[in-house]
C-alpha cells in the first residue's frame, strides 16, 4: 500500500514556489503518492494577530528570506523575480485549485501560478492571468472561473483552511504524512522519506 504526503500550499508562499516546481519528482522517484492541498494563511496568520505576512511585519526576516530564497532558486536554476507587490492575493487561485482538485492539469496549472507570481511578476489575483495560464495548461479559462466562483468551492477552500489549522499547519509550504507534520521546503525529502518508510 502506498503512503501519501499531503502538500499543503499557499500561493502567494514564497517558499511553496520551489517546493511546488520539484515536488512531483522527489514524490515520483520514492514511488509514494501526492495530494495537492491548497488553503489560505490569512486566516490562519490573523488567529495569531498577524494583519500581514510575518516576512513583513518582521523587515530583518522579510530580508533573509528573499535572500535565502535567491538561493535556493539558484541551485535549482530556477527563475525568481522579486513580485512588485508581496504578498499577492492567492485566494481566486486557490479557488480554481479547489474547484480542479480531480483533474489532471492541476499540477501544471499550480506551477504556472506559482511562475507568474515569482519568475514574471504577475498579479495572480487577476482574472485575464489565471485565464492564461489556464489557457496553457488545456483548461477552459472561462468555465473554471465561473466554477471557482461556485458557493460549494468557496465553501470547500474555506474547511480545507479550517483543516490545515486543525492539524497544527501555521505556514507554507507544509507537508503532511499521516499525523506527522513537517514544515518548509527544507523539508519536503524528510516528509516523502518518512511516507515511502510507512509505506
Amino acid at each position: 500500500m502506498s503512503a501519501t504526503v499531503e502538500f499543503w500550499f499557499e500561493f502567494a508562499s514564497t517558499y511553496s514556489y520551489p517546493a511546488a516546481l520539484r515536488i512531483e519528482d522527489v514524490v515520483r522517484a520514492a514511488g509514494v503518492e501526492l495530494d495537492w492541498r491548497p488553503f489560505l494563511l490569512g486566516p490562519i496568520f490573523a488567529a495569531q494577530g498577524w494583519q500581514d505576512s510575518p516576512f513583513n511585519v518582521y523587515p530583518a526576516k522579510g530580508r533573509y528570506m528573499w535572500r535565502d530564497l535567491a538561493r535556493v532558486c539558484a541551485d535549482l536554476d530556477v527563475p525568481l523575480r522579486h513580485p512588485s507587490q508581496f504578498p499577492r492575493n492567492g485566494l481566486p487561485a486557490a479557488r480554481v485549485s479547489v474547484a480542479a482538485a480531480r483533474e489532471p492539469w492541476l499540477p501544471a496549472f499550480v506551477r504556472g501560478v506559482y511562475r507568474a507570481n515569482f519568475a514574471k511578476d504577475r498579479d495572480i489575483g487577476d482574472a485575464e492571468v489565471l485565464g492564461a495560464v489556464l489557457a496553457a495548461v488545456g483548461a477552459e479559462p472561462a468555465r473554471w472561473l465561473e466554477r471557482a466562483s461556485a458557493a460549494d468551492v468557496k465553501d470547500a477552500l474555506r474547511t480545507q483552511t479550517e483543516r490545515a489549522a486543525d492539524h497544527g499547519i501555521f505556514g507554507a509550504p507544509s507537508f503532511r504524512v499521516g499525523t506527522e507534520l513537517f514544515w518548509g521546503n527544507d523539508r519536503l525529502e524528510q516528509a516523502v522519506a518518512w511516507a515511502s518508510g510507512a509505506a
